[in-house]
């Protein structure tokens, strides 16, 4: 599925980094430069420079082909018409955005080409959820077209795994760690890795379950 991902702030490269882990052909817009730049080379996507807002930098960003647009960015304004031109001149199949203000929500309907609009309060799992349509969990993400099973966890003060390296970690078998988030950036998941509360794992498996991952971590 060709993905594209209007934002690259941290709910972006979440959203970014869980496409791309199931094999998804991710392209990552921005506006800013330097966050473009921060990001190449962490993150195994196709990433472009510009203002989704304007349908020439969707146009090159691959709208024209997308299955599936996801707009993040933190402004409300520009989501609803980065979903109108991706739904009227584009045409794409699936649009979904993310709404900062719950005043703005009620904008958020088919009359502006959005199929699916997630709060800012729910969880990364639910806007993917929307995104592909996946009914059937609910904090675990089944990508039926990768085959494997994505998994969110969070390191907080209390996890056992805070502290840790990343290859002290007993993992179940088929299991293997997609990212770190930390800070809201991208961090390389190297074995020497010490893990932080605060930090965000997407772990990917074929078998795994949720609480066999979390049990690995928390």
């Amino acid at each position: 599925m060709k993905v594209l991902i209007a934002g690259a702030g941290r709910l972006g490269r979440q959203v970014a980094q869980v496409m791309a882990a199931a094999h998804n052909q991710v392209t990552v817009v921005d506006r800013d430069d330097g966050r473009v730049a921060a990001l190449r080379g962490q993150l195994p996507v196709r990433l472009e420079t510009g203002d989704a807002c304007e349908p020439s930098v969707l146009e090159r960003a691959g709208a024209h082909t997308a299955d599936l647009v996801i707009a993040t960015t933190g402004e409300d304004e520009d989501n609803l018409v980065i979903c109108l031109l991706a739904k009227r001149q584009f045409a794409v199949d699936r649009v979904v955005a993310r709404v900062n203000d719950t005043e703005n929500a009620w904008l958020f309907d088919q009359s502006w080409g959005v199929d699916a609009a997630v709060p800012a309060a729910m969880p990364l799992v639910s806007l993917i959820e929307e995104a592909t349509g996946a009914t059937d969990t609910v904090a675990l993400l089944r990508l039926s077209k990768a085959g494997v099973n994505v998994i969110e966890t969070t390191i907080t003060t209390r996890s056992r795994a805070a502290g840790s390296a990343l290859s002290d970690v007993a993992v179940p078998p088929g299991t293997v760690v997609a990212a770190v988030l930390r800070d809201g950036a991208p961090v390389a998941p190297a074995p020497e890795l010490v893990l932080a509360a605060g930090d965000e794992l997407l772990v990917v498996s074929h078998a795994a379950t949720e609480d066999e991952v979390h049990a690995a971590f928390q």
